[in-house]
Parts: structure tokens; sequence; C-alpha cells
């Protein structure tokens, strides 16, 4: 069974090293990534997709703070990242496809090197890291990124971020910093952020805008899944401005992934609500990196044409790939 993993991340060390001199101490993490494993687009990430038994990465730049960087230097390291991307693509195209990285902080230029990614490097979409200076993308001022997305038919990955200094303060701080900060981000925090992000997207209009628009969340729906009939119900009557039910744009323009999170329950619940044509695969690499990777889905009870939907065919459709 042939597995493309959709949420695979590396890092260029001259984007992280330029980040890190431009952006203030306070936007810095505690959090040590496994940096050998992220700037290692060679041998050992072949030898590392192997040994989890996956067939294809599509790469992503990890999250390096270009969000929250001066316009200027949001475009030029986005088209670093996308340059050395695509090369690394070029070398191994049975291996790895590219979503591109782009300066949010400019959208009329994000939206320009979407296209440039798209239809001269080849990539099959964006992923997205979170809020831009505190703004979500249901912000009018993103309309050109969410247009070149809907015009190139290529889906968005919406990735999780720190939430804002604000939020964080009030609502996970008080305790050792390394807990604080683990409890802000990848341990509630920042999958919450993400929720409310793609669920402000839907109450701003923005499918309505963009029907052809496709929203990738990983996490298994970045807790939405969960409260997704509660949610429906709640709002019925102050949703009048959208022009389907609540539950319609989740069904229908987005996609969910495990990103690495490989236990039944929430995969289960997921696959109720969406169906198995609304799963892809990932496994969150480097971040994550076992033989649960195969085995998981391997496992999984569900029908084979189903495991070969996730593994494989839901990507290959909605990311045009032919591999």
């Amino acid at each position: 069974m042939k597995i493309i993993a959709l949420e695979e991340h590396f890092q260029l060390a001259e984007v992280k090293e330029a980040v890190a001199r431009l952006l203030p101490a306070s936007h810095q993490s505690l959090y040590n990534p496994p940096t050998a494993q992220l700037e290692d687009l060679g041998d050992g990430r072949l030898q590392a997709m192997d040994a989890m038994g996956v067939d294809v990465q599509v790469l992503s730049h990890q999250a390096s703070g270009i969000p929250q960087l001066p316009s200027a230097e949001a475009v030029a390291l986005s088209r670093t990242i996308n340059d050395q991307l695509a090369e690394v693509v070029r070398t191994h195209p049975d291996r790895f496809a590219g979503f591109a990285t782009l300066p949010t902080p400019d959208p009329e230029a994000a939206a320009r090197e979407l296209e440039r990614s798209v239809r001269t490097l080849g990539f099959k979409g964006a992923m997205i890291h979170g809020r831009t200076n505190d703004r979500f993308l249901d912000d009018p001022a993103f309309s050109p990124i969410l247009e070149a997305a809907a015009v190139l038919d290529v889906p968005i990955y919406l990735h999780p971020a720190p939430p804002s200094r604000a939020v964080s303060n009030a609502y996970y701080s008080g305790f050792d910093p390394a807990v604080s900060e683990s409890f802000a981000t990848f341990g509630w925090g920042w999958h919450l952020d993400t929720g409310i992000h793609a669920l402000r997207m839907v109450l701003g209009g923005v499918f309505d805008r963009y029907p052809s628009l496709q929203l990738i969340l990983g996490h298994w729906g970045e807790m939405i899944p969960f409260y997704l009939t509660r949610f429906a119900e709640a709002m019925s009557h102050t949703t009048k401005h959208l022009q389907r039910p609540l539950a319609d744009y989740f069904t229908q323009q987005m996609y969910f992934t495990p990103s690495g999170m490989f236990t039944l329950p929430p995969f289960q619940l997921t696959l109720q609500l969406v169906g198995a044509d609304r799963i892809l695969y990932s496994v969150d690499y480097p971040f994550r990196a076992d033989d649960q990777a195969r085995f998981f889905l391997e496992s999984a009870p569900i029908s084979p044409a189903d495991k070969a939907k996730i593994a494989h065919g839901n990507a290959e459709q909605l990311l045009k790939l032919s591999l």
C-alpha cells in the first residue's frame, strides 16, 4: 500500500538564522526541534521514510516566524525557501512534492508567490502557519491569497502556530515556563487556536466567496469534529448570512489528517463525520518518526478501499499527483 504523507517538515538553516535576527526574543520558542532531521533533505530523510513505510512526503517548511516579519523580508525568505524546495523535489520527483511558503504579511505578494510556486515550481498547494500579525484568514486583507488558491485549484494546509501573546498570558501562563509553553502550543493551545481559525473562515463567509477553495486541517481537525454538531446546532439561528448549513463547509471544503496522532477514537470520530473521502494521511515528520506511520493505517478497522483512499488516493486526486 502506497502512503503519501502531507504534513512533513523541513528547515533551511539560513532561514532559521535570518528569522532569529529579525524577530524579537519574545517571539522565539523555548522548544528545541529535531534540527538535524529537519535540515536533512537527502539520504537520511529517504532512509527514515523507508523505515516508516512512507513512499512520498509533501514537504513544507516548518513554522519559521515568517508571518510576523516585515513584508520585504517575508517575501525574500519565502522565495528562498520555495526555490530550494523546488530543487529538492526535482532531485527526487518520485519521493517528494512541495507545499509553498507564502509571505502572508504582504497578501498581494503572497498570491503572486503562490502562483509562481504552482505554475513554475510545480508545487501542490501552500502551508500557512496560523495568524499573520494576529489576523486570521477571514480578514478581507487576505482575499488575494484565497482567491489565488481557488483559481489555481490548490489547497491550503492550515498549520498550528502559537496563540497570541495576550491569549497565552491569559490562559496558559502561571506554570514553569516549559509547562506553560507546551500547554499553549502543541499540548493544547495552538490546536484550539487553529480550530478557531477554521471556524472564523466559515463564519466569515470565506467558503461562500470561494466555493472551490479546499482547506486541510491536521490533528484530526484541530478539535472541531468533537464539537461540530454542537457548533452547527448552536449557531444555526445566527448564521442566516451563510449559503449552506454549517456542517456542509467541513464535509465539502475541508480535509483532515492525523498529523502523527495515531489513536483510533479521534480517527473513528472524524471518519464518521466526514467519511473516508475527506481524510488524508500525515506523519508530522520529523516530530513523529516511528513504525506507527504505516502500522496504524494498515491495522485500522476499515475496508481496504477506504485504506487506499486515505493512504494515497485522496491525496493523488486533491494534489493532482501522478507518481
